[in-house]
C-alpha cells in the first residue's frame, strides 16, 4: 500500500474518532475496510503525531480521542470549517482584548488550507453581512481566563473594583458564572464581605487574583436572570412596571435584555420592568413600543406620560402665528 493511501486512511480514522465519542476496533475496521490489526497500527500513527487516542478494553470498550498536552491539528468537515471561519470573523471584532488578533491569526491559517469552494462560501456570507455594534467595554483576556478557571474550580477571587461613587475597593468573592450582554461582561458571585449575591462588571475590575481557598457552591439564583435584574433595575433612580398589550416574545424583540425585563402575564399581555434616571425618559421609551400600556408603578409615571402627551399634542398642532 502506498504512503498516500495510508495517509488518507489515517485521516479518515481521525475524522471518525472526532465525530463519535467512542468506537470499537471492529466498527473502525468495517468503516475503513481494513483489519483490526491495521486499525491498531493507524492508532499508533495518530499517537505519534500527537493525537491522544485512549483505548478501553473489555465489553463496551474501544478507542476515544482525548485531550493531550498540546493542540494537534484539527480535521474539520465542510460545515464545521464554514461555521468556524464565520465565527472567527465575528470574533475579530469582539469585546475581549487580544482575542480579535488571535481570531485573525487563526482565520488566516484556516483560510490558507481551506478549499476554494469553501473559501467562496465564507466570503459570500461575510461580504453580504454587516455588524451593528454600539460602544463596547473591552476587557482583558487574562482576566476572563482567571475568572473562568475560578468558576470551574470553585476558588475564591480577590480584585479591586471601581464603584459607581468613583472609589475603588478590594472585594473577595466566590464566583459562579459569567454573563455577557454583547456590550459588557458581568460576573455573578457571592460577595464574602457583604454576605450576599452581587453582580460585577468585568471592565471595572483590576488586579484579579485567584486564591487557593476552595468553596462549596451555594444554591444560587439563575445567573442570567440575576444579572439581567441587576443591570436593568439596580443602577437607576426610578424603576417602572407596566403592563403591555402584546405577547412577551414580541416585546422582548423590541427591548434589549440589558434595558428591560419582560415577564409573561395573561390574556395576551405581558409586564415590562424598566429603569431610568428620569420618569420623562421612561415614559418616552415606553410610548415608542406602540402598544397599549397600563402603568402599574410608580404612580408618578402617569403624570410624566400626561406631560409627554401634552407636548406631543402641541407638536402635532398647527404652528403658532409667531412662528409663521
Amino acid at each position: 500500500m502506498t504512503v498516500e493511501a495510508t495517509t488518507e486512511r489515517v485521516l479518515r480514522l481521525l475524522a471518525l474518532l472526532q465525530r463519535r465519542p467512542s468506537c470499537t476496533a471492529t466498527e473502525l475496521a468495517a468503516e475503513l475496510g481494513v483489519t483490526g490489526r491495521c486499525v491498531r497500527r493507524d492508532v499508533q500513527r495518530l499517537r505519534a503525531l500527537g493525537y491522544p487516542v485512549h483505548a478501553t478494553a473489555g465489553v463496551g470498550g474501544g478507542y476515544r480521542l482525548g485531550a493531550g498536552t498540546r493542540l494537534p491539528p484539527l480535521l474539520l468537515d465542510d460545515e464545521e470549517a464554514i461555521a468556524t471561519a464565520i465565527s472567527l470573523r465575528l470574533a475579530s471584532g469582539g469585546t475581549v482584548a487580544g482575542a480579535g488578533e488571535a481570531a485573525l491569526r487563526a482565520l488566516a491559517k484556516l483560510d490558507q488550507v481551506m478549499p476554494s469552494r469553501l473559501r467562496a462560501e465564507v466570503r459570500a456570507v461575510h461580504g453580504s453581512t454587516e455588524t451593528l455594534i454600539g460602544p463596547v467595554a473591552e476587557i482583558d483576556a487574562e482576566l476572563l481566563m482567571t475568572l473562568a478557571r475560578a468558576c470551574r474550580d470553585a476558588v475564591r477571587v480577590r480584585f479591586h473594583y471601581a464603584g459607581r461613587d468613583g472609589g475603588e475597593h478590594e472585594r473577595t468573592v466566590e464566583p459562579v458564572r459569567m454573563v455577557t450582554t454583547g456590550r459588557r461582561w458581568y460576573l455573578m458571585a457571592w460577595d464574602v464581605d457583604r454576605d450576599d449575591w452581587r453582580t460585577f462588571r468585568l471592565d471595572r475590575m483590576r488586579a484579579a487574583v485567584a486564591t487557593t481557598w476552595r468553596f462549596r457552591v451555594r444554591v444560587h439564583p439563575d445567573p442570567v436572570a440575576f444579572v439581567q435584574r441587576s443591570v436593568t433595575e439596580a443602577p437607576y433612580r426610578h424603576l417602572a412596571r407596566v403592563r403591555v398589550h402584546a405577547p412577551a416574545d414580541r416585546v422582548r424583540d423590541l427591548v434589549p435584555p440589558q434595558v428591560g425585563r419582560v415577564e409573561d402575564d395573561r390574556d395576551g399581555w405581558c409586564v415590562l420592568v424598566v429603569g431610568g434616571e428620569s420618569l420623562d425618559w421612561v415614559a418616552a421609551h415606553i410610548a415608542r413600543l406602540t402598544y397599549d400600556v397600563e402603568v402599574l408603578e410608580p404612580p408618578e409615571l402617569r403624570e410624566a406620560a400626561a406631560q409627554l402627551a401634552r407636548r406631543l399634542a402641541a407638536m402635532a398642532g398647527p404652528p403658532s402665528p409667531r412662528s409663521v
